[in-house]
């Protein structure tokens, strides 16, 4: 530590520590725009001047230092608001505003020194942070200097830029912009969150609360350079080289239940998703609505105002024959509520564009008389396509083209915003789930239950239960209902301590048995197994059915059905006949 006087007061600072960062943290500000602690100071900007006083052979010396890069030293005299700093700090001003008249600390500062400020520059101060945070940070060379005097200007290499943003995070005065780089458009997702960089938190009441890293767009990753990240972690819980693990578990029961896969409004194109400004999914709208969603609530378009009218799009992907023939059974309810709660909190027209309502739950049929009563219009008929606006009263919206069969004809309406009530489908890793807890599965892909009313949690194989949506489309509450009876059934299981087998299972007689593993892929309740260190199949007592595939397919005679030898056949035979 050395002792310092900043103003005339007394302080005790690190003695690796810069005039600048010093006098931050005594509270005293000092502006700077080409300063970055990330990268090396490049003393450009001017404005962090400061006077120094020292002792010198028995006199005190004075000069002017760029506070950014000067260290402190033992008994340093700093005046950060003398005569002489004011109006070298004015001179900066001037050459600085001539370049960038939009910046706000140097318009701040050019109304504090009296400095007529132009009308418009460059808007670049020529400071270099952009060229030492692609070098040092990112570990590219995309910006250079070249001329000289008042011909020297920024260039930059678009073929090498990995577009990573770290430029236009790091410029002072904004010159540099992301979009000019990527066309890219604001988000909803962005609108209170802010745009994603990359390590973020997925959203306000993500569980766990732990931001998370993106390899596709994370500079370390890429170029090997940055981690800034890991710099800052005071918990050192940033780890490059962690990889995926897997942990084994062993368990008597098992309850499947990975939810359901949102249908991707893409592949009907004819609605604009991904490509038309404010058509959004249901799951994103209802993230939107969400009090801790990016919006803080509030339903609003891309360009943060609040919609005039909003279309609700029923069935799409439901009730479809090129798509899936089923009813998702939320959709109506979900966009019932939907229409509720625009209507809260926009006033704005809401239209349901249905082909049948299907409130069929408790209180669900007042509800939609309710909302009849609040002014919600409801078109009977299969929307056509979400398209541009042709006539003048359709300017700057999205146009609703549908058939309404109460009225007969094909109607326009013209909307700000469209909600596509997507269709539930079954998980995408459901075929290989249920392959591997050999658990049926219907034609529509979600999973099978052992019988639709006398046992609809369990399933064929014994210890593998289902619940919610992946045994097939259903609200919150039947998946609760669903849950609850799938853990009861675990409970039972649980509490009896032993579990009883079946009698008339299959038996491997390991004498005949030739290791040829035919029957472990034949078998539909995954109960054979095979061990290569004895080069033998074996069968799980407790998986096993007793269905006598691996029996009939074994080509050494191997494998037994217990009970249904031919001994005892023949023996059966013998018996009713004599």
């Amino acid at each position: 530590m050395v002792s310092i006087t900043i103003n005339d007061k007394p302080y005790q600072v690190e003695e690796s520590s810069t005039i600048l960062k010093a006098c931050q943290k005594a509270g005293i500000d000092i502006p700077t725009l080409c300063h970055h602690e990330r990268v090396k100071p490049t003393t450009v900007c001017g404005l962090c001047i400061v006077e120094v006083k020292r002792e010198k052979e028995g006199k005190e010396e004075s000069s002017l230092a760029t506070s950014c890069n000067s260290n402190v030293k033992e008994g340093m005299k700093i005046y950060t608001d003398s005569d002489r700093t004011k109006e070298r700090r004015k001179k900066a001003v001037e050459r600085l505003i001539a370049r960038a008249p939009e910046v706000p600390i140097l318009r701040h500062l050019a109304e504090e020194y009296n400095i007529s400020i132009p009308a418009e520059g460059e808007g670049c101060i020529l400071c270099g942070l952009c060229v030492n945070m692609c070098e040092e940070v990112v570990g590219q060379v995309v910006f250079r200097f070249e001329g000289k005097g008042e011909e020297r200007h920024l260039t930059a290499e678009s073929d090498r830029c990995i577009a990573c943003g770290a430029c236009a995070t790091i410029c002072p005065t904004g010159y540099i912009h992301m979009d000019d780089i990527k066309e890219r458009k604001i988000v909803h997702s962005e609108l209170l969150l802010g745009p994603k960089s990359s390590i973020y938190v997925t959203s306000m009441q993500a569980v766990p609360n732990k931001p998370v890293i993106n390899p596709e767009t994370c500079i370390h990753f890429r170029t090997g350079k940055c981690g800034i990240c890991s710099q800052v972690c005071e918990r050192e819980a940033i780890d490059y080289e962690m990889k995926e693990e897997e942990i084994e578990v062993e368990v008597g029961n098992i309850l499947l239940a990975p939810g359901f896969h949102p249908f991707n409004p893409e592949a009907m194109a004819q609605f604009g998703y991904g490509t038309l400004p404010n058509v959004l999914t249901s799951l994103e709208f209802e993230w939107l609505n969400c009090a801790a969603g990016p919006t803080g609530g509030e339903v609003l378009l891309e360009n943060g105002e609040k919609p005039k009218a909003v279309a609700l799009l029923h069935c799409v992907g439901s009730r479809d024959e090129n798509f899936h023939e089923y009813c998702s059974r939320v959709c109506c309810m979900y966009a019932l509520k939907f229409a509720h709660l625009i209507k809260e909190k926009t006033d704005a027209e809401v239209y349901n564009f249905y082909i049948d309502l299907r409130c069929f739950g408790k209180g669900y049929e007042e509800f939609y008389k309710r909302l009849l009563k609040e002014g919600v219009r409801f078109v009977r008929g299969k929307t056509g396509e979400i398209t541009f606006p042709i006539y003048e009263e359709e300017k700057g919206k999205l146009v609703v083209r549908c058939e309404d069969t109460l009225v007969g004809r094909i109607r326009r309406i013209p909307v700000d915003m469209a909600v596509l009530c997507c269709a539930l489908e079954p998980p995408e890793d459901a075929e290989a789930l249920g392959r591997l807890f050999g658990v049926s599965r219907s034609k529509d892909g979600f999973f099978m239950e052992r019988h639709p009313k006398l046992a609809p949690v369990s399933t064929s194989t014994d210890g593998v239960f289902i619940a919610g949506a992946a045994q097939g489309p259903k609200d919150i509450p039947d998946t609760v209902a669903q849950a609850s009876a799938a853990a009861s059934q675990v409970m039972s299981l649980i509490m009896k301590g032993e579990v009883e087998l079946d009698a008339a299972i299959s038996q491997i007689i390991p004498e005949l048995c030739s290791g040829c593993r035919i029957c472990n892929n034949l078998c539909p309740y995954t109960a054979i197994s095979y061990d290569p260190n004895e080069k033998l199949s074996s069968i799980n007592p407790v998986l096993c059915k007793g269905c006598g595939t691996c029996a009939a397919a074994c080509p050494s005679e191997a494998i037994i059905a217990q009970f249904f030898t031919e001994d005892q056949i023949v023996s059966e035979i013998e018996g009713v006949l004599i």
